[in-house]
């Protein structure tokens, strides 16, 4: 049996990922593939129960211990969901990993991105492909406002913080080529979707994975 790919996609709040990420999954499997769509924080019981810590906003963390929470259930969702799909040969596509935590707690918040980093080593755990989701600023206070949902504790964060967030993922893309595709997700719905099929397809040839 082949071993599965890992896709993840990335970006600032109002980007999208949530979206493209099921209509990615939807399209790959679609093409015969079997695929697991997944989310972080969360994708794993006790992931998911560290979710509702880091982004109900009932206590102030300090940067080192979101890091620390962060990738606490990130090892639990590597461990008992990501790991045993793609071993299973099943194609996994995640909204958001590692490089959220080095964006926004290590860009935003200025928690050490030595340890973030070599903590993303220790998961052994690389994503074959990255979909970084690219929007302004604007873009991004403009799509909060529509949603009309109650904001989580990082959309609460506002413009300087968001600015900060999208330099730090284009830094990525631009840093780990090899890994990351930049996605203008200003357009609309579809012609992104369409977009990021084109570069799944591009780098990882998923016609010929069945």
């Amino acid at each position: 049996m082949s071993h599965g790919k890992f896709i993840t996609l990335e970006g600032g709040e109002g980007a999208g990922k949530s979206t493209q990420a099921r209509r990615l999954a939807g399209a790959l499997s679609a093409m015969g593939l079997p695929v697991l769509l997944t989310r972080e924080p969360g994708g794993a019981p006790g992931a998911e129960h560290l979710r509702q810590l880091l982004l109900g906003g009932s206590i102030d963390w300090s940067p080192q211990a979101e890091t620390l929470l962060h990738f606490a259930a990130r090892a639990e969702h590597v461990e008992r969901t990501i790991r045993p799909a793609l071993e299973a040969g099943i194609w996994v596509v995640c909204d958001r990993f590692a490089d959220s935590t080095m964006v926004y707690q290590g860009d935003g918040q200025g928690a050490d991105r030595t340890a973030i980093a070599q903590l993303t080593t220790m998961l052994r755990a690389c994503p074959d492909l990255t979909l970084v989701l690219d929007v302004t600023v604007e873009t991004t206070l403009a799509r909060l406002a529509q949603r009309g949902a109650a904001a989580d504790r990082y959309e609460k964060l506002g413009a300087p913080f968001f600015a900060t967030i999208r330099t730090g993922f284009r830094a990525i893309a631009t840093a780990d080529f090899q890994r990351c595709v930049l996605i203008d997700a200003e357009p609309d719905e579809d012609t992104i979707a369409a977009e990021i099929l084109h570069m799944v397809r591009v780098r990882l040839a998923p016609e010929t994975a069945r």
